[in-house]
């Protein structure tokens, strides 16, 4: 089970004096506070810099996006959180109909920020994208029969496909994101051909179906591209790193895409700080600051590590961030019907 830290840690406090319209405010007394759902240590490195560069200092609280949200709503009116940070468009959207986050509207934000990846409503704003692909042994199938999440469905991969778990809502934004591009008659098809193809059980996590396909214990299998990036850069230890180098990166062509975003807290004491942190995050500097070392891609452009750059480019398709979360109760349910556990 994951806990969430009872107090606030507080990344860095700037020294620096700025000044407000109306009087001089201390750095100290200047700070945005952070429920973070995005577990990676070189975040606060990017919020280190924002603090260094705007006297704000900056408290975080990290832990999974369920138990934020859930603590949200426990918490209420009487929450401390300014920001929330969430992975996963389903997670963000639904944060944002459950009343968690307030609309604000930042040129800053509309200008950086590509219309399909913030909210219609300006609840939230997309700072990261990440691509759904699939990985494939090419001693255990044609890699060059597999261009699409929906060849998975072939009854030539019988027994060779490898998936993680239904509650994963990876899986569950890609199965909106078919519902949307091809109907909800077609994803029934799709489905019920890729979950009678699967033979091992539903894996817990992306980073073990990419170890069972390297080991030949399954052929392919839909994973997030930083999982491998990560494996390859040595970040899980020698062994991962020998285990990724045996498996092919399969990029549809368009590629569903996937974010992670924030938003201003409903209750949120220091909005103005908040606003000004998320304007940072999404700036093309914060934006490839985030992404970067986590193997993630900017909201424009690509990320540039050997690790990513040797995948190719990706085009995303026209599904938009909010179609995803739209659709999220209704993939559930056809992946349960399907007998996706």
């Amino acid at each position: 089970m994951n806990l969430i830290k009872p107090l606030f840690t507080s990344v860095i406090a700037g020294a620096l004096l700025v000044s407000s319209s109306s009087n001089h405010v201390k750095a100290s007394d200047r700070e945005v506070r952070i429920y973070s759902g995005r577990h990676y240590n070189t975040d606060k490195q990017i919020y280190k810099k924002f603090a260094e560069e705007t006297g704000i200092k900056i408290r975080l609280i990290e832990a999974t996006g369920i138990s934020l949200v859930e603590r949200l709503k426990r918490e209420g009116a009487n929450s401390k959180a300014d920001v929330i940070l969430l992975v996963d468009a389903a997670r963000i959207s639904n944060a944002a109909k459950s009343g968690l986050l307030q609309p604000y509207r930042s040129a800053e934000l509309d200008k950086n920020v590509p219309l399909a990846y913030r909210d219609p409503k300006a609840r939230w704003y997309a700072l990261t994208r990440r691509v759904r692909v699939m990985v494939a042994n090419p001693k255990k199938v044609d890699i060059n029969s597999i261009k699409n999440y929906s060849d998975l469905a072939n009854p030539a991969f019988e027994g060779l496909v490898c998936v993680r778990k239904r509650s994963s809502p990876y899986n569950q934004s890609l199965v909106a994101n078919q519902i949307v591009n091809k109907g909800e008659v077609k994803t029934k098809e799709w489905l019920k051909g890729m979950i009678s193809n699967i033979s091992q059980p539903f894996f817990p996590g992306d980073i073990g179906v990419i170890r069972a396909v390297a080991q030949g214990k399954c052929g392919v299998g839909i994973v997030n591209h930083y999982y491998v990036s990560r494996m390859l850069a040595g970040v899980n230890g020698r062994k991962d790193q020998s285990l990724a180098k045996k498996v092919k990166v399969l990029t549809p062509n368009p590629a569903h895409v996937n974010v992670s975003a924030g938003g201003i807290a409903k209750y949120a004491e220091n909005k103005e700080e908040a606003i000004q942190l998320l304007e940072y995050l999404a700036s093309p500097d914060g934006s490839s600051g985030l992404a970067g070392p986590t193997f993630e891609h900017p909201l424009v452009g690509f990320n540039t590590t050997d690790e990513v750059t040797q995948f190719g480019e990706f085009t995303p398709d026209s599904v938009t961030i909010d179609q995803l979360g739209a659709n999220n109760k209704k993939a559930i349910k056809l992946m349960r019907k399907a007998g996706w556990d």
